[in-house]
């Protein structure tokens, strides 16, 4: 980032990076959190991800905010303006990602009382550590403008695709083996999904990170895995 002649508008720059920054490391938990709370059934661990996203909103709010004032105020050209456009759309889908991750917290209250199939959660604990590790290495991208990390991010988002694909053949056999599983197995569907649309988001931010950089954008289509997609909502 370069220096302006006027060191408050570097401040209000740095700001918007200390910022998601914060967004970042939130999201990071909440993700992490969740999926320990999902894997052990911690009912307590789970209630504290859902408060956690009243912050992350709170931040989202504030970068928009700080963004609108700066674009007003120093009318930014050029690579100052992708600055502010990418934190808001950082910002916007960290806080998605947020509520993605307080949704898997909300369904492990829901069934944290049920008898539990632990080779179900399996494939949603290996989800979960791809989703972290893609939202990790966006995140580094972003800090340090590497464009070809983001790039790696944006190609490896068909690895969670595909397991996501496996993991619901996995939960449909179990449903089908008893029936009694059907309501639990139906919660973890619904937090691969989750798990899976992090996985997107992740890709948004390497699409910013790569426009914030370079002033171009990666192409429309993204790599995909599985082979049912046109069930996809």
């Amino acid at each position: 980032m370069s220096d302006h002649i006027v060191r408050a508008y570097d401040n209000e720059l740095e700001l918007l990076g200390r910022k998601i920054a914060e967004m970042g490391g939130i999201a990071e938990q909440m993700i992490a959190d969740a999926m320990d709370a999902l894997g052990s059934m911690n009912v307590e661990l789970a209630k504290k991800v859902v408060a956690s996203d009243v912050r992350l909103d709170t931040l989202q709010r504030e970068i928009e905010e700080a963004a609108i004032l700066t674009i007003a105020r120093r009318q930014p050209m050029a690579v100052d303006l992708r600055n502010i456009v990418a934190a808001i759309r950082i910002s916007s889908d960290l806080e998605r990602v947020g509520d993605l991750a307080k949704n898997i917290a909300k369904r492990t209250i829901k069934i944290g009382s049920e008898s539990r199939l632990p080779r179900a959660i399996v494939g949603l604990n290996h989800m979960g550590k791809l989703a972290s590790a893609q939202m990790k290495d966006v995140l580094d991208a972003y800090a340090q403008r590497d464009v070809e990390r983001a790039q790696e991010v944006w190609a490896r988002d068909a690895e969670i695709d595909a397991l996501e694909d496996s993991v619901f053949r996995d939960l449909l056999t179990f449903m089908m083996e008893d029936p009694r599983n059907i309501s639990f197995c139906t919660h973890l569907l619904f937090c691969s999904k989750n798990l899976e649309r992090m996985g997107d988001h992740a890709t948004n931010i390497a699409e910013t990170v790569y426009y914030l950089v370079t002033g171009n954008n990666l192409p429309m289509d993204r790599p995909k895995g599985g082979d049912w997609t046109g069930l996809r909502t």
